[in-house]
């Protein structure tokens, strides 16, 4: 018969495993292998075919010729393409060979990430470190939401830019006898999204932060809070994301030894 700690142990291990996977896929965020901003004029970025521009309409140019491989949508671009990124929404995928290059919108900015399989933060990825897994993380909070959701402004681990998160309510809990209270965001999938520092940030963990997400509330407002999986930001694996910052009070007075540490 296994023990409570036995099966926590167990679950999270799977989790892990899973988490990691995600992160070793070809185009996921360890491919990353360049950030560049955009401008009105075309310009070549780094070694891809073609021109690429973000003539202030709302949309990205890209020109190529046939034989340069670049392909939206599946089409080979064949002279000037111009596609429409939407800010806050995952950015669109143009193909060029094996890599991937993502158009991305922020705020009135517009942004070009290359997803390269063979990037060597890929290929020399050995795991994320993280705290031991320990049952005393895992504690029931209260979530208590807002009258209506609300859309809240963050900063970003670039200067100059902005996130505008959903903010649906806030979450009560109890670590170690003292009570923390942190903004919930809307997770992308349900449930809760909980973006915070604590006193481990920029010391053990990224100083940027790390997250949790949560499943949806019980009706009595109950939540269970498991922080053995909060985890790292793509920009804590990356210098090529543009990743939130946690809402300003966001901050917990306790150290959080749990979850993913930071290896930079």
């Amino acid at each position: 018969m296994t023990s409570v700690a036995e099966d926590l142990t167990t679950e999270w291990q799977r989790w892990h495993d899973e988490r990691e996977a995600t992160l070793r896929e070809p185009h996921g965020w360890l491919s990353l292998t360049a950030l560049e901003w955009l401008e009105p004029a075309p310009r070549t970025i780094a070694d891809l075919p073609g021109t690429w521009a973000a003539p202030g309409d709302g949309t990205v140019v890209i020109t190529a010729a046939a034989g340069d491989g670049v392909e939206v949508d599946g089409e080979v671009v064949d002279g000037a393409t111009a596609v429409t990124p939407v800010d806050g929404a995952p950015g669109v995928l143009v193909t060029v060979g094996e890599r991937v290059v993502e158009l991305a919108r922020r705020t009135d900015s517009y942004a070009l990430r290359v997803r390269d399989p063979q990037a060597p933060t890929r290929r020399d990825f050995t795991g994320v470190p993280t705290f031991p897994v320990d049952g005393r993380w895992v504690v029931t909070g209260r979530f208590e939401p807002y009258a209506e959701p609300e859309r809240i402004t963050v900063g970003a681990v670039v200067d100059g830019l902005q996130h505008f998160p959903t903010a649906v309510g806030t979450v009560s809990f109890t670590v170690d006898g003292a009570e923390q209270r942190l903004v919930a965001l809307a997770g992308k999938d349900g449930g809760l999204s909980l973006h915070f520092r604590d006193a481990t940030s920029g010391v053990s963990t990224y100083g940027g932060g790390r997250i949790l997400r949560t499943d949806d509330p019980a009706e009595d407002g109950s939540v269970v809070i498991d922080l053995n999986r909060t985890v790292n930001l793509p920009c804590a694996l990356t210098a090529f994301a543009t990743c939130p910052l946690p809402p300003a009070d966001n901050v917990l007075d306790v150290a959080v030894e749990a979850g993913e540490k930071s290896d930079h």
